[in-house]
């Protein structure tokens, strides 16, 4: 899940100011036993703040930090993320996590946010147990499969959902979603779902399969693709899709955030070859930055070899201290080199953060240097989601 990297609002209340003294001194301490110090007291402040509902502290913190001291605020959001993933469950006894199994999809139809059924959940927990947790952990999922758009918003809202399944991970039940007031899911070509749950273990204890001698994370992954992507498949009926490795709530999001990207431009190089019948080396790729104070994000637009018509595009979102640097430039060529696209072109132009006024949908950049619609052919474009990524 993306930190947003975010500017100064001014003048900070008191909790605020709190927190920013701690941050500072835990990013200051030379020692594991002041290390120690730090921690227990910002831990404390942080959790009262989660449990009075109190985002606008938090995020004002981390707002201060993101200019003024880079070590601080990643101090500061660590121990926010840790202790809105559990710490309103946790105690002296047991450590509780929420943990989020993302499921990376594609379809040129409608990406389900569902219910799962008893039996589905059922096997999942038979897989989660066998191949990512460890031995005897208690474990609660919830019985739907999310989109990006139906997570909890906020750290409140994450402390306050972890704590639901917490409580249902102390008998080792899964949690009911009432769906009656999710958000809609905007629909894309390419996006993200989320399987959500919550373990419980004796204090200190492994939570995960890698934490134990005789596993890897690769090697959990690898079980986990296989057993687990069986589970999910009924699931995602008329999608392709790749799972990532479940882990720590924000760790999987941003980890799948990040692995989305190049999956993005592969569903997109997949898709534009079976819908125009144009193999990969008959596309171009037109990459380009765009701006609002800063470099947030590349687009790539996409047309057919010898043409200017924009037909298709996918953004490439520029994730924490990321940069527009020529690393990121050469890891979305590699991507679309893989894929079989050699026709590419980088634009220096540039683009603001423009998307369309009637749909809402990002520009992206033509070979002629403008920022355009993606049109796919009339005849193709019927049955395809509003907005393509």
């Amino acid at each position: 899940m993306k930190r947003n990297r975010l500017g100064r609002r001014g003048g900070l209340p008191r909790d605020a100011e709190q927190l920013l003294w701690l941050a500072n001194g835990l990013a200051d301490s030379s020692s594991r036993a002041e290390d120690h110090f730090w921690d227990e007291r910002l831990a404390a402040a942080i959790d009262g703040l989660l449990g009075a509902e109190d985002e606008d502290s938090l995020t004002t913190t981390l707002d201060h930090l993101s200019t003024a001291s880079v070590h601080a605020y990643d101090e500061l959001a660590d121990m926010i993320e840790s202790r809105a993933e559990g710490a309103l469950k946790s105690d002296a006894r047991y450590d509780v996590l929420l943990i989020a199994a993302p499921v990376m999809a594609w379809s040129r139809y409608r990406i389900p946010a569902t219910p799962i059924s008893a039996a589905v959940m059922a096997n999942l927990r038979v897989h989660l147990k066998a191949h990512v947790l460890a031995k005897d952990v208690k474990l609660a999922l919830a019985d739907f499969l999310f989109s990006p758009d139906q997570l909890p918003q906020g750290y409140c809202a994450t402390a306050d959902f972890a704590t639901h399944l917490g409580k249902a991970a102390e008998t080792d039940t899964d949690l009911h979603i009432k769906t009656d007031n999710l958000p809609e899911t905007a629909q894309f070509l390419s996006d993200n779902r989320y399987l959500l749950g919550a373990v419980m273990v004796p204090k200190g204890a492994p939570i995960f399969r890698w934490q134990e001698e005789e596993c890897t994370r690769d090697q959990a992954l690898e079980q986990w693709r296989a057993q687990g992507g069986a589970c999910i498949a009924p699931l995602l009926t008329g999608c392709a899709f790749e799972v990532v490795l479940p882990n720590a709530y924000f760790a999987a999001s941003r980890e799948a955030d990040k692995t989305s990207r190049p999956y993005s431009i592969q569903a997109s190089v997949a898709f534009l070859s079976t819908t125009l019948d144009a193999p990969a080396a008959g596309l171009r790729a037109v990459v380009a930055p765009f701006f609002e104070r800063q470099v947030e994000e590349f687009r790539i637009g996409f047309t057919l070899s010898g043409k200017n018509e924009v037909v298709h595009g996918v953004v490439w979102p520029l994730l924490g201290a990321e940069d527009d640097s020529s690393e990121t430039l050469s890891e979305i060529e590699t991507t679309l080199r893989a894929c079989g696209i050699t026709d590419i072109l980088t634009l220096d132009n540039e683009f603001p953060m423009e998307y369309c006024d009637d749909c809402g949908a990002p520009m992206y950049p033509s070979p002629e240097g403008e920022a355009v619609h993606a049109e796919l052919p009339e005849e193709q474009a019927e049955q395809m989601p509003k907005h393509l990524h």
